[in-house]
């Protein structure tokens, strides 16, 4: 880790001819629409926490304090990260690897990780807990990005052999971040990793008869796991059925699709939701767009829907645009976040309108969690360096 920050450190002031005045101003798209889920998600925090952290705090803004200084860090480290060229982060790629296994074997060690609901996902240091996995999936990501880089010719040559050999060494690489988080459990952070890598290879260009196969194999392995669990398969069975015991395995479900229906339209106000009660458990964190939709109805589930869709179209014009100019990294990164952004959103929406089975996953930027708002903002800091480094028109190595 040391070794990492070190590199980073050392290019802090550009290459000769490259001066930090000479960026373009950062996509507006994306700054509104980050801005905005921001905003909104310390809105919806504040009315979904307020009955559980009076109870529990004392404090019924208890919660909005907290994600607040995790909203100042994370724009802070953004502010940090969007000054590092790229080239810096492709260089300590492999240190990043490095950096992420080591954390998700730490949180596994009993003494270092905290468990909490079961799970051994975070690591805490004085009164905060940090979530490994989501460093872990943003390391993954660069790594992904500089192996395509490194590895897009064999990926694409027509010979069968190299290319599989290319294809088969990123994901032997997944399959170990895919075990490590699977110990804690974190089975919806393996869903959102995998499709996003797996999307950013196809993106490169793989052989489709290849990424086909890869394909229905992840997929039933995924389905393995998913049916070997006991607490996985109840989650899949409540899921196809919540009303069947909604007093039990089903109850989180129904609370949540009873507050979206009660929503209607306009919603029943700001602040005036009644499954935030101390009926839907879990109301401030991976349930929030259930208590955002109650409160503010269709219009407002449109409304993010709307400012996430802005994300991940920037991020693909951005990697498209990288792509042009023959910088793969940066392209292959863009797209990957972008992928990273809207599979979790979407995920995240879908589990609270029972679409699919419940997983522990926040809504980027809107959800409570400091790892989560922290992790995301620095993600989005990296695809504004990729948006400024392409429209800037200056040639950054990427040898």
């Amino acid at each position: 880790m040391l070794n990492v920050a070190a590199v980073l450190r050392r290019d802090k002031t550009p290459p000769a001819g490259e001066s930090r005045a000479a960026l373009p101003f950062p996509d507006p798209w994306i700054l509104m629409a980050a801005l905005l889920l921001l905003t909104l998600g310390l809105l919806m925090v504040t009315s979904a926490s307020m009955p559980i952290a009076s109870r529990e705090t004392g404090q019924p803004f208890y919660f909005l304090i907290r994600q607040g200084a995790f909203v100042l860090i994370g724009l802070f480290a953004a502010s940090v990260i969007f000054q590092i060229p790229l080239v810096r982060w492709r260089q300590v790629s492999p240190l990043l690897l490095m950096a992420a296994i080591s954390l998700l074997v730490l949180v596994l060690i009993p003494g270092i990780g905290t468990e909490v609901n079961g799970s051994l996902r975070w690591i805490r240091i004085g009164p905060i807990n940090i979530q490994v996995s989501e460093i872990a999936k943003l390391f993954t990501m660069i790594y992904v990005a500089d192996y395509l880089k490194r590895h897009g010719e064999e990926l694409r040559t027509a010979d069968f052999r190299v290319s599989a050999l290319a294809l088969l060494r990123p994901m032997a690489v997944l399959a170990v971040l895919a075990v490590l988080l699977l110990l804690e459990p974190d089975f919806g952070s393996v869903v959102v990793l995998m499709a996003a890598a797996m999307g950013m290879v196809f993106l490169a260009g793989v052989n489709l008869w290849q990424f086909g196969t890869l394909m229905i194999g992840t997929s039933a392995v995924m389905a393995v796991l998913l049916w070997s669990s006991p607490y996985r398969r109840a989650r899949l069975v409540s899921f196809l059925d919540p009303w069947a015991d909604p007093f039990a395995s089903g109850f989180q479900l129904t609370q949540s699709l009873i507050a979206i229906g009660r929503g209607e339209l306009f919603g029943v106000g700001l602040g005036e939701s009644v499954q935030k009660l101390f009926y839907l458990p879990e109301a401030h964190t991976d349930f929030l767009f259930a208590v955002l939709a109650e409160e503010l109805g269709l219009m407002g589930i449109l409304t993010i829907i709307a400012l996430f869709t802005i994300l991940v179209w920037r991020a693909f014009h951005i990697g498209q645009r990288a792509e042009r100019l023959g910088k793969k990294f940066s392209a292959w990164l863009a797209y990957g976040i972008g992928l990273w952004f809207g599979i979790q959103s979407l995920f995240n929406m879908g589990v609270n309108m029972g679409v699919l089975p419940t997983k522990g996953l926040t809504l980027p930027l809107m959800s409570y969690g400091g790892s989560s708002v922290v992790v995301m903002c620095m993600t989005l800091a990296l695809l504004l360096r990729v948006d400024t480094e392409t429209r800037a028109g200056k040639v950054v190595l990427e040898e």
